[in-house]
């Protein structure tokens, strides 16, 4: 069991702090039909969820009254709700597939150049050549490679030219191209994100990096050259971070640990902060 961390936030700090941070998931909420009262439900159970997991005693029981005393839930609401299961649906397998397929697309040297840029594949080959199919049967080996080009060709992911070569389409990297994968990885990566974020906040020598740099007070202009480049310079990183760990991961033991870069870039219309141009956390 973990220590239980110090308080960063007073309860009213807190309270402004989450007016902020929660506003764009109310906003979901709002836009996919989900009210206050289902969410103040499906919040019910999650405190519940997270007194039991996080905030145990060492060597005691965690108790219908200890829950009810941390999270101010009435202690017959405890006992019934803390039997009910709060489940994750994982990412389908079809969507997990594409991604493992594109990522060693973007990092196997017979298949991008030194940049990750994906290289036109031919669609099968007859003289040993690197082709999709290959490609394809070094991921998986549970589906034909010519399905999996038929459905990318379907969705918009993969091309065809005239001379039977394969190209990775622009859209396959861009993350709203699969609806269920879409949902998939927004959870993940908000998720991963505010877990980070938290426990920086709560533990004495933040453990994780997270950083942004940013700037207010500026043109439209500069704002839309600083995203174009911001694109530009965070793409070639993870395409660079991609390879790096596709080439390690072939000599690798296996483990019980994960890992996961990520970026994200936001311009937007705000209202004035302040006279301070610019700014890098530190």
């Amino acid at each position: 069991m973990k220590q239980r961390p110090r308080a960063p936030f007073s309860e009213a700090a807190l309270q402004r702090t989450l007016l902020r941070v929660l506003r764009p998931i109310v906003r979901l909420c709002l836009a996919s039909g989900l009210n206050f009262v289902a969410f103040s439900a499906l919040m019910r159970r999650l405190f519940i969820d997270v007194a039991e997991e996080d905030f145990a005693l060492k060597d005691k029981k965690q108790t219908d009254s200890r829950i009810s005393l941390l999270t101010g839930i009435h202690r017959k609401d405890v006992s019934r709700l803390r039997t009910s299961e709060m489940t994750v649906e994982p990412l389908p397998a079809p969507a997990s597939r594409t991604s493992r397929i594109i990522a060693r697309w973007l990092a196997d040297s017979r298949a991008c150049d030194e940049a990750g840029i994906a290289k036109a594949l031919p669609r099968v080959s007859s003289d040993g050549e690197f082709s999709f199919e290959r490609l394809v049967a070094a991921v998986t080996k549970d589906v034909h490679p010519r399905a999996v080009l038929d459905e990318w060709v379907d969705r918009g992911l993969a091309i065809i030219d005239e001379e039977d070569r394969v190209h990775l389409s622009a859209a396959s990297l861009i993350s709203n191209t699969d609806a269920e994968a879409q949902r998939h990885y927004f959870t993940r990566n908000l998720h991963d994100h505010a877990a980070a974020a938290v426990e920086n906040i709560l533990a004495d020598a933040p453990p994780f990096f997270e950083r942004a740099v940013h700037y207010n007070n500026i043109s439209e202009a500069l704002a839309e050259r600083l995203d174009k480049a911001s694109r530009e310079e965070a793409m070639a990183m993870l395409l660079r971070l991609n390879r790096l760990a596709n080439q390690a991961i072939e000599g690798d033991p296996g483990g019980d640990r994960r890992w996961i870069a990520g970026v994200y870039v936001m311009q937007a219309q705000d209202s004035p902060v302040g006279p301070v141009a610019g700014e890098v956390d530190e």
